[in-house]
C-alpha cells in the first residue's frame, strides 16, 4: 500500500508506526505540511497523522493548517483508512465535524487510560487491556466527533474514538513515540509554555520511560499492524 505519513515537525515522525509499515513493505511517503503543498488524496491507499507542538486553533500563526484540514476532509469523503494521534487525532476530529479546545489540564508524560466497553469489538483498540499506562504530551483534547464512537478516556478527556460510517480513528496518546523522540522532546521540554506552567520533572518522566518503552512500543506496533492489516485492499 501507499500510505501518506502526516509530519508537522521533524522530532515528531512515525517512530515505530513506521518500523512497522517497513517491515510489511508498504510505500511510507512523508508529508510535512509547513513545507509543502498538499499532495493529491487519490494517491494513497492510507494515512497517519502525527503530533505537533502547534494546536489546531493556530491557523494565524501556521496558515498551513488550512490546507492539511481540507486534504483530511477529503480524504474522510473518500473513506481512506485514516488514523490520527495527539495532534493529528484532534484534526481527523475537527474534520469529522467538531471543535478540539484545551483540555482542563496538560497530560505530559505517562498517564492512566482506561479502554471502554464500545472498544472491545474495536479492530485496533479491541486486544488492548482494560487500563493501560500511555504517554501523553497535549494541552488540548477532542471532543466526541459527530456519528463517532468513543473508545476509551482518561481522568482528563476522551483518549480515542472510530467514526462510525467512516474508516477513521483518532487517538490522543502517542502510541508512535521511540526512546529517542521522548528524549528530544524532553531535551527541549522549556519550549512548551504549558510543561513550565505545571512543572514537569523531565528526569523522572525520563526514567519512566525507560522502564517503559520496551512494552510501549510493542502496544504501538500492535495498533499499527492492526491498521494496516484493517486498511489493506
Amino acid at each position: 500500500m501507499r500510505i501518506l505519513s502526516v509530519v508537522h515537525q521533524h522530532d515528531a515522525g512515525p517512530g515505530v508506526f513506521g518500523d512497522v509499515a517497513d517491515a510489511a513493505g508498504h510505500e511510507l511517503e512523508e508529508w510535512v505540511p509547513a513545507e509543502a503543498a498538499p499532495p493529491d488524496p487519490s494517491a494513497f491507499d492510507a494515512a497517519l497523522v502525527f503530533g505537533g507542538a502547534m494546536n489546531v486553533d493556530q491557523e494565524a500563526d501556521h496558515p498551513w493548517l488550512r490546507p492539511e484540514k481540507q486534504l483530511l476532509r477529503s480524504l474522510l469523503e473518500r473513506d481512506t483508512p485514516l488514523l490520527g494521534l495527539c495532534l493529528g487525532g484532534q484534526l481527523v476530529a475537527e474534520a469529522a465535524g467538531t471543535q478540539p479546545g484545551r483540555a482542563p489540564e496538560p497530560e505530559i508524560g505517562w498517564h492512566e487510560v482506561e479502554l471502554l466497553p464500545e472498544s472491545r469489538e474495536d479492530p485496533l483498540l479491541g486486544p488492548l487491556p482494560e487500563r493501560i499506562t500511555a504517554f501523553q504530551w497535549h494541552s488540548y483534547a477532542f471532543p466526541r466527533p459527530p456519528g463517532a464512537t468513543v473508545l476509551a478516556r482518561s481522568p482528563v478527556c476522551f483518549q480515542a474514538f472510530r467514526i462510525d460510517d467512516r474508516p477513521a480513528w483518532g487517538l490522543q496518546f502517542h502510541a508512535e513515540v521511540t526512546s529517542a523522540i521522548v528524549g528530544s522532546w524532553l531535551d527541549e521540554y522549556r519550549r512548551d509554555p504549558d510543561a513550565i506552567r505545571i512543572g514537569i520533572d523531565p528526569e523522572a518522566i525520563r526514567a519512566e520511560t525507560d522502564e517503559r518503552i520496551g512494552e510501549w512500543s510493542e502496544l504501538g506496533r500492535g495498533i499499527c499492524e492492526r491498521f494496516l492489516a484493517f486498511a489493506a485492499p
